[in-house]
């Protein structure tokens, strides 16, 4: 059973940092040269744009990072409730709080990342001036980890929402 529940926290922990990565870092859409997240563009390391309301479609990056910022919050709220709920929950009943928190988590992550693959090539041709050395890349490591994020916090949902407190 101990064996059990340090994979569950270490699933979870994996998780979480899967979130912060993918929502912070600089590398949804990258290039030769260039890389773009919902944060940022940056042409090369030090010349870097940061994306605010005079972009064409801001509204539809302020959704994107709105979801991933609580989607990771949501994560990190169900990984202290489960803690809570370790050592308050009686005998045989199931984390089920814990898993409503993890899976709306999923939830966030995946509206994110789907808002983000749907209108990616709507914003980057709205955006020319800023977007004009992105041609010709494809997704990057912060976009695809924001998707195993999801796959990881539904599969860390479902754990909790079977798991049952034992001794």
């Amino acid at each position: 059973m101990l064996v059990l529940l340090a994979f569950i926290i270490a699933f979870h922990i994996t998780s979480a940092t899967l979130l912060f990565i993918a929502t912070i870092d600089n590398a949804w859409w990258v290039g030769d040269g260039f890389s773009a997240d919902v944060w940022r563009i940056c042409t090369n390391t030090t010349n870097c744009t940061v994306i605010n309301d005079s972009f064409q479609e801001y509204s539809t990056l302020q959704a994107v990072q709105a979801t991933m910022i609580l989607s990771t919050i949501l994560c990190c709220i169900a990984f202290f409730i489960f803690l809570l709920q370790l050592f308050r929950l009686k005998q045989g009943e199931r984390f089920v709080l814990t898993s409503i928190i993890q899976l709306m988590s999923c939830l966030c992550v995946m509206i994110a990342a789907s808002i983000y693959t749907d209108r990616r090539e709507d914003i980057h041709k709205k955006n020319t001036e800023f977007y004009n050395l992105t041609e010709g890349g494809s997704y990057g490591y912060s976009y695809i980890l924001a998707w195993v994020a999801f796959a990881c916090t539904f599969i860390s949902g479902l754990m909790y929402l079977i798991l049952r407190k034992r001794k």
